[in-house]
């Protein structure tokens, strides 16, 4: 992710996020948009191992947003994952 972008990810910035997974026997993908409010944006390590990357952990980025509903999600953003800030809070 650029670095312009993940310092944009403060508590309280409006984004959209849009994520793609793909379908290779279809050879298509399929998109997703999720629009919310910034709860958190975390580097953190999962459970799985993965040899010479930091501390011997594979680390994600993670964001955390709540919708406009209330709901919370967090998301795991990948290099497939397009990050809009619509606005930060103190915009």
């Amino acid at each position: 992710m650029d670095d312009s972008i993940r310092t944009r990810l403060i508590p309280g910035a409006k984004v959209v996020v849009t994520q793609q997974i793909g379908h290779r026997l279809l050879n298509r993908t399929w998109p997703s948009k999720i629009a919310g409010t910034v709860i958190e944006y975390m580097q953190k390590p999962t459970g799985s191992w993965f040899a010479h990357s930091k501390n011997e952990k594979l680390w994600l980025d993670r964001l955390k947003i709540q919708k406009e509903d209330g709901e919370l999600t967090t998301l795991i953003l990948d290099e497939y994952s397009h990050i809009e800030v619509q606005q930060t809070k103190d915009e």
